[in-house]
């Protein structure tokens, strides 16, 4: 049947999209729609155009994917937050193997010697570190919080959350009636959650200063939940907690390692993940007692001080310099003394410590990879990089990169499934420099 104008049409899911669309085509017209899985049939009705893709909302399911499972939480579909729970769990995990392997034998051309089994994750209530939308909608009369809704810049009117760690999870409507009876109601424009193994804050950016009755009852919902308030007037800097706060830290025991972070400090958002993680790149680099080792986009130290236990020396790089001078106090705290840590815009080329001898070296980089770094990482040879990409295109691109330098080969990659229920992905890669180099 020829889809026209915007009448319903049924199809067939033939694949999903990297960021968990469903794919259909009719009559050399490709279709993208959210909330459809590979196999089934479904009713969809176009909406607009893009080149040669046209969105599509799903009307209905008329033959479903035996991998289709009811979406826990009731706000799915409309929020941003997640887009993968109407997918059974183990089907997510090959899903974003298979994107994965796609992105780097599509973009980069490489493929490694051998893959590790995906690491699954908790699925539920992972998330220590979130960033929440807050607006004022006047035809509510009240403020929303929560994530934003798929593919608008609308707030999603939610109350709960199922991915949230505690107490935040079941507490959004909560935090919304105490922001809508307070005078800054629409001069909030966002929340943070930040949960740390013994204490957890929240973090209320205010355009304009709340009024000390405002201040009292931001306290008075920090005091019923746990949660040390914080109020943001300006940059991540100006964050202050209303009252005494206790300090925000999660441990890595496995290396006698405990980090301690700012409320707005970027950690990686799923705990368990993180400590695995951590523990795989350690195995990974295999580091030496004399090994001289390269930690870049090193953030607080996640890397770098477990690294430091068995390695010789560590040198972090970070952009940041507040996280710099967090990574100096977290080694400093742990009794580290061969761990030092550098701030440098790491998008530049041209630093010094690039082109001294490194036995091993470390990436992390955000999501637009490192290009610059690996660009000069010949000079260096290390004997091992390892490379964590929350990106798996950019991180292609850089392996690419990587293996034009003929002496190195890349020996393994692993997917960990940091965000269940959502398309993102972490994964963590090996390349090895040839023993005769």
């Amino acid at each position: 049947m020829t889809a026209r104008r915007n009448d319903p049409v049924e199809a067939e899911i033939r694949d999903l999209t990297h960021d968990g669309r469903g794919i259909a085509e009719l009559d050399g017209q490709t279709f993208f729609v959210p909330g459809a899985l590979p196999t089934e049939r479904v009713m969809l009705r176009p909406k607009g155009r893009r080149r040669r893709v046209t969105e599509a909302g799903l009307e209905s399911v008329l033959e479903p994917s035996a991998d289709r499972v009811e979406p826990r939480c009731r706000y799915f579909g409309r929020c941003g937050g997640c887009s993968l729970q109407h997918l059974q769990y183990e089907a997510q995990l090959r899903f974003k193997q298979r994107t994965v392997e796609e992105a780097l034998r599509r973009i980069g051309g490489v493929e490694p010697e051998q893959w590790l089994e995906p690491v699954p994750g908790p699925q539920w209530n992972y998330r220590r570190r979130a960033r929440l939308s807050a607006r004022y909608v006047h035809g509510k009369g009240r403020t929303l919080v929560g994530f934003r809704e798929r593919a608008t810049t609308y707030v999603t009117d939610m109350a709960t959350c199922p991915v949230l760690a505690p107490p935040l999870d079941t507490a959004l409507g909560e935090l919304s009636e105490v922001v809508t009876s307070s005078s800054v109601r629409d001069r909030l424009p966002q929340v943070e959650l930040a949960v740390g193994d013994e204490s957890r804050a929240i973090v209320l950016r205010v355009l304009d200063a709340p009024t000390a009755e405002d201040k009292e009852s931001f306290r008075a919902f920090g005091d019923r939940h746990g949660l040390d308030v914080y109020l943001q007037t300006g940059g991540p800097g100006t964050a202050a907690p209303l009252g005494d706060a206790g300090s925000l830290s999660y441990a890595l025991p496995d290396f006698d390692v405990e980090l301690e972070f700012a409320p707005t400090d970027f950690v990686q958002v799923n705990a368990g993940i993180n400590a695995r993680m951590v523990a795989e790149v350690v195995a990974a680099a295999q580091p030496e007692r004399g090994d001289r080792v390269l930690d870049l986009y090193c953030g607080l130290g996640n890397f770098s001080l477990p690294l430091a236990r068995l390695a010789g020396s560590v040198l972090g790089v970070e952009g940041d310099a507040g996280l710099v001078a967090r990574a100096a106090r977290n080694a400093e705290r742990n009794g580290i003394d061969n761990a030092n840590f550098l701030a440098a815009d790491l998008a530049q080329r041209g630093w010094s410590f690039m082109r001294e001898s490194w036995d091993l070296v470390i990436l992390d980089p955000p999501r637009t990879g490192a290009e610059a770094a690996v660009a000069e990482l010949a000079a260096a040879s290390p004997r091992r990089i390892v490379y964590v990409s929350c990106h798996p295109a950019t991180l292609a691109r850089d392996a690419r990169v990587i293996l034009e330098d003929s002496r190195y080969r890349l020996r393994t990659a692993r997917v960990f499934d940091m965000f269940p229920h959502t398309h993102h992905v972490e994964l963590m890669t090996c390349f090895e420099r040839s023993a005769r180099s």
